[in-house]
């Protein structure tokens, strides 16, 4: 016997590809890092951002969700830190550019690790994803097939490879852009602008946002 039913799995990776495919602060997060540092840190923060995701599957598995709603304070903590440092990535990242500088997207390992870390921690400190991770994945869990932890598994696993497949995708296309755009003095003077704006937005939604 399946561990998820095929109809149910079809509806799921349905919902979750559409759901995938609508802006949110994830996807922005890895466009800012796209057109700020290229393709390939495009890319790995996307898989930066599915790490952190991971994390939060693992985490509502173990119940911290349900801290989060006990704890208010706690959630508020998680919240603001995460804000704070989106807020310092944007502040960063106008400073370089008011310094007349750009990351470049062929410098390797290091833009690359920092992509992937920064992906990481901004999706981890949103304790938001760990309370819609665990609003959304039972509504497709059936207890009377048992195994709940393995059909936990298989819908967590697809929603990260969803979300790698998107993300990366945008990413990849964002470093695309960034590459057009560099060529230009006149926009090559707004790419850390516009990245370094996007980071604050969302620093800024995610401390206002309760």
């Amino acid at each position: 016997m399946r561990v998820v039913s095929g109809e149910v799995l079809v509806a799921y990776l349905a919902l979750v590809t559409v759901l995938m495919l609508t802006p949110g602060p994830d996807m922005l997060f890895v466009l800012a890092s796209g057109i700020r540092s290229g393709s390939r840190a495009g890319f790995v923060a996307a898989v930066g951002v599915a790490v952190g995701e991971t994390v939060h599957l693992l985490a509502a598995a173990a119940g911290l969700a349900a801290v989060f709603r006990a704890a208010p304070a706690l959630y508020d903590l998680v919240r603001l830190a995460g804000a704070a440092y989106l807020l310092w990535l944007g502040v960063r990242t106008l400073r370089t550019r008011a310094g007349g500088g750009l990351a470049d997207g062929r410098r390797g390992a290091p833009s690359t690790r920092r992509a992937f870390w920064r992906g990481v921690v901004t999706n981890v400190l949103n304790p938001k994803m760990a309370l819609f991770t665990v609003a959304l994945l039972p509504q497709f869990v059936d207890p009377s097939r048992g195994q709940v932890p393995a059909q936990l598994l298989v819908l967590g696993g697809c929603f990260v490879a969803l979300e790698i497949m998107v993300d990366g995708t945008v990413g990849l296309a964002a470093g695309r852009v960034r590459r057009v755009l560099v060529r230009r003095p006149r926009a090559a003077r707004s790419v850390a602008v516009v990245s370094g704006s996007v980071f604050l937005g969302l620093g800024a939604k995610l401390a206002i946002t309760r």
